[in-house]
């Protein structure tokens, strides 16, 4: 008998879950808690909870992780030497510290604009190199003619030795400084995806695995780890794309929209006829527009971690993410004592920070680039809780909330807070941690709002709902105010919104939540079967995809009217539409396939649609000016043993 592992690496927990390949049915599952600074502890943990007795015979891993999407937000990537080519606008306010604008690029139709000053990009390369680990380049309409991209990037091999990651190789959309910074961040996080995909090639390793290792994109599809290591900025966003792909396998729809509530947000997609929506303009992340092809989503920052915290005497919930008071208990087993003897701070003084549920702990992560006084602060905070008062005591003096928050993004402090997962342990809805504290929080709080410990639960577990539902709604009626929308939601009245697909929830405790979203929506949910585990399983079942676009453009030359066809590798010249069509329709589908036997996909059950959009110079006329050809692969993958 063989199996599959699949692993979720998420910003609270990672899951693993093993899956029969005769009959793909999920034998055996396991959560453990997400670690920092080195995720590959908690995947470790996750294996390691597994039944052993299956692990000899797994041929296939798959891994979706959260890594890249962190270490973007956290700004904690590798230097990089950015080489943009042609007349650029580069933003004022940009973060890039190494870069350069030399002449060069080339126009629509692929003719070259000016000629590339290679004298400037060798002064650059020379003086950069020993700071930076990687280069990125971006070339003006190189999507129409890489040619300067291309020989900067032989020059750099050649001279350096070091990785070169160009726009052209990541996106064919127009949009030269989305695609520079698209290639940019993908150069940051080579060295980072190389050493996490190392430790896990050593890891099942050492288990005695012999399986073929695959990564999850953010549009659901899968890569082999070769093009994981040189791509990984496809892996932001695998979080949701993991979910949905998870959700349709489990619920057995191929049309459903996905509810999934993790630790830090809740996020809401849609899968049509087996396949993801996907946002066209290109992922954002960290402040960045790339040009990365993800599924489209809807995301709050509200998950089952957010922080309850008390101001003015009103809750509000998130958006920070903390370790939930049942968690914490769990872990530092002396911690209800601390949080029951904690000092209760005056109500003028109350904020995000300060809280007398809110408690501080290092993470282990060595500090980087932080002032003295914040170095000051870290040394007051240990491997054990302290609250706010403690760090005030041991300071001298009061401390800058705002320097302990920058402490907080940076990783370098954990903090812990009451959160919906605690007023699900004290309605007694989930039951996976320790109970007592996260009641011992729930009168702490309930003192400040004047209700019972039961009351303020169930007002947080309703708004949690709410936010669900809101999501939900936001997604379905795009370009409807959301404000509107909530009005609805919340609203007595003798209606409600009727959805025409079924909703399917993910995540630990959303089981909890499944009455209250019949109650405020009209649909059908759908709670599966391992709906805790879902992200690992949608980390393993994805699809091979691969979508490919080429372009034909009418262009008069010398009196003369020629068509260029446009393919990821170049343009070619052709005398009539006929002939230009026929090359192109057989590049896109040799692209396809090309993509396909590279990934190890089954490329005898490769399935590829083609569609067309023509613009003519008016109606009726006989050969458009332009012609635009998608083609749209899909594969199974094909598992055997890894060589």
């Amino acid at each position: 008998m063989q199996y599959s592992l699949g692993i979720d690496a998420g910003g609270t927990y990672t899951d693993a879950v093993i899956i029969r390949n005769s009959d793909r049915k999920v034998v055996a599952s396991h959560k453990a808690l997400t670690t920092y600074p080195e995720v590959i502890t908690g995947i470790e943990n996750a294996i390691d909870g597994l039944d052993p007795k299956y692990l000899k015979d797994i041929k296939l891993v798959s891994v979706s992780t959260t890594l890249a999407t962190n270490t973007i937000l956290e700004k904690t990537g590798y230097p990089v030497g950015l080489i943009l080519v042609g007349n650029y606008v580069v933003p004022e306010e940009t973060s890039i510290e190494e870069y350069i604008m030399v002449q060069g690029g080339h126009t629509a139709t692929g003719a070259e604009a000016a000629a590339l000053d290679m004298d400037t990009v060798k002064e650059f390369v020379e003086k950069v190199k020993d700071e930076v680990s990687a280069f990125a380049v971006s070339s003006y309409f190189s999507v129409r003619n890489p040619e300067h991209e291309i020989h900067i990037k032989d020059y750099i091999v050649k001279t350096t030795g070091m990785p070169v990651v160009c726009g052209h190789e990541l996106s064919q959309s127009l949009g030269a400084y989305e695609r520079g910074v698209t290639a940019y961040l993908n150069a940051q996080l080579i060295p980072i995806a190389t050493q996490f995909i190392n430790a896990i090639i050593s890891d099942i390793e050492r288990r005695g695995i012999n399986a073929k290792l695959m990564m999850l994109k953010c549009d659901g599809s899968l890569i082999n780890i070769k093009e994981a290591i040189e791509r990984p900025i496809e892996s932001i966003f695998t979080g949701p794309a993991a979910s949905l792909i998870g959700a349709s396998f489990l619920s057995e729809r191929d049309t459903c929209a996905v509810i999934d509530v993790g630790g830090t947000s809740t996020d809401v997609s849609l899968l049509y006829k087996g396949l993801p929506e996907l946002c066209e303009e290109g992922a954002k992340v960290g402040g960045w527009n790339t040009k990365v092809k993800a599924i489209r989503m809807e995301t709050s920052a509200m998950g089952g971690d957010s922080h309850v915290w008390i101001k003015n005497r009103k809750l509000n919930i998130g958006p920070r993410r903390v370790i939930p008071l049942c968690v914490a208990a769990v872990q530092y087993p002396g911690f209800k004592d601390t949080l029951k003897i904690g000092r209760t701070p005056a109500r003028v003084e109350l904020g995000e920070n300060v809280q007398p549920t809110k408690f501080f702990v290092r993470t282990g992560k060595e500090p980087v680039k932080i002032s003295p006084y914040e170095q000051e602060i870290l040394n007051t905070i240990g491997k054990e809780p302290v609250c706010i008062s403690d760090i005030y005591w041991k300071f001298g003096r009061p401390v800058s909330v705002e320097h302990l928050d920058y402490l907080i993004q940076k990783r370098l402090v954990q903090a812990i807070g009451f959160t919906p997962t605690d007023a699900l342990h004290v309605l007694g809805d989930y039951n996976e941690w320790d109970r007592e504290a996260s009641v011992i929080g729930a009168t702490i709080m309930s003192r400040l709002v004047h209700i019972s410990e039961e009351e303020l639960a169930e007002h947080i577990k309703k708004e949690v709902a709410y936010n669900m539902a809101l999501n939900l709604m936001s997604f379905m009626l795009k370009g409807v105010d959301s404000k509107e929308i909530e009005k609805i939601l919340r609203g007595d009245f003798f209606s409600k919104f009727r959805l025409s697909v079924p909703v399917v929830l993910l995540g630990g405790p959303v089981r909890a939540y499944v009455e209250k979203m019949q109650n405020i929506i009209d649909a059908e949910i759908i709670l599966p079967p391992f709906a805790e585990v879902g992200n690992a399983v949608g980390a393993l079942v994805g699809q091979g995809v691969k979508r490919v676009e080429v372009l034909i453009k009418a262009v008069y030359r010398e009196k003369q009217r020629l068509f260029l066809v446009f393919t990821p590798g170049g343009f070619e010249e052709f005398s009539t539409h006929g002939e230009a069509l026929k090359y192109a329709e057989n590049m896109g589908e040799n692209l396809v396939m090309e993509y396909m036997r590279e990934a190890d996909m089954d490329w005898s059950d490769v399935k590829i649609d083609m569609s067309r959009e023509d613009i003519t110079l008016h109606e009726g006329s006989p050969i458009p000016i332009e012609t635009k050809l998608v083609f749209l692969g899909v594969g199974s993958l094909r598992i055997n043993n890894r060589s």
